[in-house]
């Protein structure tokens, strides 16, 4: 029955596939599940975020190929197919007053316009099941709300053949359900930095929670908790692929692995839209549509 399950991951950059939801991606390809991540730009205009690899000239020259190819090597760890959207990396603004975005790049495309792109995607794959950010971002990068936006409209936009025509667009479908990434909880942030405090662990958290605090960001509706530990290392392998944006010594790696999956062995997700009858919480992204696929 697998077989007829798809699942469709939408990210705004390289390496967003692999910090987010990666664990429960290579839990449903390792059940046969088909799982296609859409990577809206090419992260062009991210920084190079590894202090070793800080000055190459050309990874600087050739930014575009290395992360593509650091896209390519991730996918094969996960085990999912892939696929770019097309658009341009906005970068991330920095500064009081904020610099205007770069023309033509991915924040400052038209909403509907964008949103047919992914329609394509949609029409094609027909995944039940799509992932991608919530109204923040996830954190306020003007091209992960621009995923958020674009994905909420083309999740009823691909079943609209009057906005988006069969002709231009592909057969019509309907996705049966939508979720947020929210793996960087706070429930789980706190249980992990009180774990390496009592075992007399450098938490690399005690920030992270400062900051939760001083912004007073709202805790979000955690609906859907999959069990994934068993992936986490393969979580980790393809994070390092991505090797311009992470750290291999950073604090992404700071908590030891066993602790990890003693204390918080699941990736959380927030059901935003449904079309089949679910109860919650869920330990399935699938559930309410995997008996009737």
């Amino acid at each position: 029955m697998t077989d007829q399950l798809r699942l469709m991951a939408v990210h705004a950059h390289p390496d967003d596939e692999s910090s987010k939801g990666a664990a429960t991606m290579a839990k449903y390809v390792s059940e046969g599940v088909d799982v296609l991540v859409v990577t809206c730009t090419g992260g062009e205009r991210g920084s190079i975020l590894n202090p070793k690899l800080q000055g190459d000239t050309y990874i600087e020259e050739h930014i575009h190929e290395v992360r593509k190819k650091e896209m390519d090597e991730a996918r094969e760890i996960l085990g999912v197919k892939q696929e770019w959207l097309g658009f341009v990396d906005s970068g991330l603004p920095e500064g009081d007053p904020l610099p205007p975005l770069p023309e033509g790049c991915f924040a400052l495309e038209d909403v509907d316009h964008a949103a047919g792109e992914l329609v394509r995607k949609i029409r094609s794959f027909r995944p039940q099941v799509i992932t991608t950010y919530d109204e923040n971002g996830g954190y306020p990068h003007p091209d992960h709300i621009m995923t958020h936006k674009i994905t909420m409209v083309a999740f009823e936009g691909a079943a609209d053949t009057e906005k988006y025509p069969e002709a231009e667009y592909g057969p019509a479908y309907q996705p049966q359900k939508l979720y947020y990434n929210q793996g960087f909880n706070r429930p789980r942030t706190e249980a992990l930095h009180q774990a390496m405090l009592d075992r007399g662990l450098e938490s690399p958290y005690g920030d992270w929670l400062k900051r939760w605090e001083e912004f007073g960001m709202k805790q979000r509706t955690l609906t859907t908790h999959i069990p994934c530990a068993e992936f986490f290392e393969i979580r980790d392998k393809a994070l390092i692929a991505h090797a311009t944006q992470i750290d291999p010594d950073g604090g992404w790696f700071k908590v030891p692995m066993e602790i990890q999956k003693e204390v918080w062995p699941t990736e959380e997700y927030e059901l935003a839209k449904s079309l089949v009858d679910t109860s919650l919480p869920e330990d399935d992204l699938f559930a309410g549509i995997r008996d009737n696929a």
